[in-house]
């Protein structure tokens, strides 16, 4: 009887510090999956330092482990469906380098996947987030709450990437064919019975995040754009309402000039008035445009990712 095989897929930026100590801890997960073979396809998203020559070596020194390198940096998003693409698993597993995703958790989620036959997924979720900024940490709270009241799927507060999948999870979202990706909102969007399970933030092991505040706010845009099209909604009552409120004051001004002639004082508050009634058509104007960037590069049908080279076992196993 043929053995099933988990894939775990692995996205890498600048990871040369982390990844040798990740190996480490996948090779004690694989020796408590003795019935199950485990592959691991490392992604380098145009690394900067000596990830892929890394990757390389331990390709070299196990047989089970796979790497795709990219030709830039195209973002986490496009490693990971670069991943989901090449695993062949019957189960498929996203994690992260830094060890802030616990390998030991995978034994628990393949179990639970095992004994739940109506469990399609099994997701994890930080309940705290220690050792972040309040600053940061605050924002994502918002982020949270604000997408789940504007958009029509669910996007649990501290959800990860980390998760381990059935195979038929994998394929539906990877007939998901858009450019602009925001994978926690595409797995709410496919469905299927997922399960969470929930642990304590973690620091990373080595290394520095490569997210920082402004590039974490970026991919909140992303993901409210994706999934919601209430900023379009709300800019149009801010035109509407703004209508509105200009006809009233050009009646106050009309019968203000006939019944008490017309004063040039308010000079200041006229200003005021301008400046606050062209920022908010230009916020408006910017909500457009970003639909309207998410659109125009859809329609290029430019590839997600581009492939510069991978190890010579898979290249074999796609030919």
């Amino acid at each position: 009887m043929k053995k099933e095989t988990i894939s775990i897929v692995v996205a890498c930026y600048n990871e040369e510090e982390a990844l040798p100590l990740f190996y480490h801890e996948i090779l004690k997960i694989k020796k408590e999956l003795k019935k199950t073979d485990v592959e691991l396809i490392l992604v380098n998203d145009g690394s900067k330092d000596n990830t892929l020559k890394i990757m390389k070596d331990l390709c070299k020194r196990n047989s089970s482990i796979h790497y795709l390198s990219l030709s830039r940096n195209f973002g986490k998003e496009a490693a990971m469906l670069a991943g989901l693409t090449y695993a062949k698993g019957d189960y498929v597993a996203l994690m992260d380098a830094d060890l802030q995703d616990p390998p030991e958790l995978l034994l628990e989620m393949f179990a639970i996947l095992k004994s739940e036959k109506d469990v399609d997924c099994v997701a994890t979720r930080r309940v705290t987030r220690m050792g972040e900024p309040k600053i940061r940490s605050f924002f994502a709270r918002m982020f949270y709450k604000l997408i789940n009241k504007i958009s029509n799927i669910e996007v649990v507060d501290g959800a990860r990437d980390y998760r381990l999948m059935r195979k038929n999870v994998r394929n539906a979202i990877l007939s998901l064919k858009e450019y602009n990706r925001f994978s926690k909102g595409l797995f709410g969007f496919v469905g299927f019975n997922t399960k969470w399970l929930e642990y304590e933030n973690k620091e990373r092991i080595a290394g520095e995040t490569s997210w920082s505040f402004f590039s974490l706010f970026k991919y909140a845009i992303e993901g409210i754009v994706s999934f919601s099209t209430m900023p379009l909604t709300i800019s149009a009552f801010i035109g509407i309402l703004f209508c509105v409120i200009s006809f009233i004051m050009i009646l106050v001004i009309v019968l203000k000039t006939i019944l008490f002639g017309d004063p040039t004082s308010g000079w200041p508050s006229m200003i005021c008035i301008l400046f606050l009634v062209s920022g908010i058509q230009l916020f408006c104007l910017g909500i457009i445009g970003e639909y309207l960037s998410k659109t125009y590069l859809e329609a290029k049908k430019r590839p997600v990712y581009i492939i510069k080279e991978m190890d010579k076992e898979r290249t074999k196993r796609e030919n």
